[in-house]
């Protein structure tokens, strides 16, 4: 593959054995955890910067059908991207309006979405649910998260266009496990070695990747994450601001 998908839904149903899917109801899992099959992108299909959330929440996923396509990636959240973007000197203000127009704009530097494509969700003593502590690691440690991720991986981004120098995962995960099973899947879906820059940082010399704060994080995560509160998890935007700029940096 030598581009990422156009914006819209995309068609893949790797995960899915039925014979027929419908989008936005077929659903694949275990008793733990289910996905359903509503992949999708926004933004350049031949990007600068991929951003991925790990999954699309409850309320992305529950506008899909009565929201126009643009307005759903981030949706509730992208003040927060805003100021993460912004953060790690992505985008010259931490205005959402920014993210606005970078998400609609299919020539622009940026594409939009999640590691996996489809909707994550775990089931919590017989409810469902898309969000919750410790998700982004816990799924991805599952034996059926691990094989939804490496699907995701493979197809979307072991093969990033020549024109990509960094992939921007939003999420660290608890004590940083969102990060180091990330760098597995990396690894695996690529096919080469790929070396820590920093706690939130890696590479494979071709493409970098680097973790951010989640932009759904709850209380003073995402302002301590920025700095504003002088707190020690400010060291970690600091970090992921290094990372960006080394891949920015790169010459492919």
């Amino acid at each position: 593959m030598d581009s990422l998908p156009a914006s819209g839904r995309i068609e893949c149903t790797i995960c899915h054995s039925c014979n027929k899917t419908v989008f936005d109801q077929t659903k694949t899992g275990t008793d733990s955890w289910r996905i359903t099959f509503n992949p999708l992108a926004w933004g350049n299909s031949n990007p600068e910067v991929v951003v991925l959330g790990f999954s699309k929440g409850p309320t992305q996923a529950g506008a899909l059908s009565s929201t126009p396509h643009d307005q759903i990636a981030y949706k509730g959240g992208r003040t927060n991207l805003a100021k993460i973007l912004h953060h790690v000197g992505l985008i010259e203000a931490p205005e959402s309006r920014i993210v606005d127009h970078l998400i609609s704009d299919p020539d622009g530097r940026f594409h939009f979405g999640s590691l996996v494509r489809c909707t994550v969700e775990r089931n919590d003593n017989g409810t469902w649910k898309g969000t919750g502590g410790g998700m982004l690691d816990k799924f991805v440690k599952s034996e059926f998260g691990e094989q939804v991720a490496t699907n995701c991986t493979i197809r979307f981004l072991r093969d990033l266009p020549i024109s990509t120098k960094l992939v921007l995962l939003l999420g660290m995960g608890s004590k940083m496990n969102y990060v180091k099973e990330c760098k597995k899947l990396m690894e695996t879906a690529r096919g080469r070695p790929i070396d820590f820059i920093n706690d939130v940082s890696y590479t494979d010399r071709l493409v970098t990747f680097v973790h951010t704060e989640h932009f759904q994080s709850q209380g003073a995560l995402i302002p301590n994450w920025l700095g504003k509160n002088r707190h020690p998890r400010q060291q970690m935007g600091i970090l992921a601001r290094e990372g960006v700029t080394q891949a920015m940096a790169t010459v492919r």
